[in-house]
């Protein structure tokens, strides 16, 4: 993101320090890259590139309502800056903030021709279900950024959540073919192949998904049933076990109920997993904020 002020006089000797805090952040020293940047708040506290770079700091950390409050005050500071806007917007929508909209969408009017702003506001738009309206502005992402594999990924969801099985799926193959590591799009592709009866394929895109993210509990109780409708026993039942060894007391009731379903058979499996629990989870996981 940019680091920039709105002070000129002083915009030298901050945009330094902003600059080596976003420099700390890319090496993952987020700790070290907040302090440097609470030195300046007092003095600068007003400032949008200071507080959302906070914002983001806080954020990595895990400290989610410290990182709310920092991209609320940056909306506060009213800032010019496109990419601050769109990246506060985005910070506070997460918390289903009625401000999240009208920012995302000046940062969208102010900067149209840059993708980051345009998918950023398409992102928002699915998850509130103006499809439509989504779809258009991340098309023009894509156009503007096709190469970024999460421009893809917000353009995949919107189509999936609109219904448009196919094209959601082709999407998040090309985002796959240029991100292959990403595991977690990689279960919304398996979970995706569900959605269209594609079972087999479903199931070995993951079986990647699983074994990469064991400690995901619906996803193993996903892929469990997926193994099993393709009668794939032993992979059924480990991935069976790690989702026990992850599930807290108030999932034992589903772990127990996929248990029955894979021990009822292959039918029983596969029609559990399409008509029951891939579809709630795939549903749960994509409106879920990036």
């Amino acid at each position: 993101m940019p680091v920039s002020t709105n002070d000129e006089e002083e915009a030298g000797p901050l945009d330094e320090t902003l600059e080596q805090a976003a420099s700390l952040g890319d090496e993952g020293r987020w700790e070290e890259a907040r302090d440097l940047l609470l030195e300046e708040l007092e003095e600068h506290a007003e400032d949008p590139a200071l507080l959302c770079l906070l914002g983001i700091a806080s954020r990595e950390l895990g400290e989610d309502g410290e990182a709310y409050e920092f991209f609320r005050r940056t909306l506060a500071a009213q800032p010019q800056d496109a990419i601050i806007l769109a990246t506060a917007g985005n910070g506070v929508a997460v918390y289903d903030d009625p401000d999240a909209e009208s920012a995302l969408r000046l940062a969208a009017i102010t900067a149209p021709d840059v993708a980051f702003v345009r998918v950023s506001y398409g992102a928002y738009l699915a998850r509130e279900g103006l499809f439509a309206d989504a779809i258009r502005e991340l098309e023009a992402a894509r156009e503007l950024g096709g190469d970024e594999p999460g421009v893809r990924a917000e353009l995949a969801i919107a189509y999936l959540l609109a219904g448009r099985t196919e094209d959601g799926t082709a999407e998040l193959e090309e985002a796959l073919s240029i991100d292959p590591h990403d595991s977690w799009l990689r279960g919304i592709y398996g979970m995706a192949l569900l959605e269209a009866g594609k079972t087999e394929e479903a199931a070995e895109a993951l079986h990647d998904f699983a074994e990469e993210r064991p400690e995901d509990m619906e996803g193993q109780l996903v892929y469990a049933l997926a193994a099993a409708a393709e009668g794939w026993d032993d992979q059924a039942w480990n991935a069976l076990a790690r989702a026990e060894l992850s599930a807290e007391e108030a999932d034992m009731a589903l772990v127990q109920e996929v248990e029955e379903r894979i021990e009822a058979g292959a039918e029983e499996a596969r029609a559990f997993l399409h008509r029951e629990l891939a579809p709630s989870v795939l549903r749960e996981r994509l409106l879920q904020r990036p």
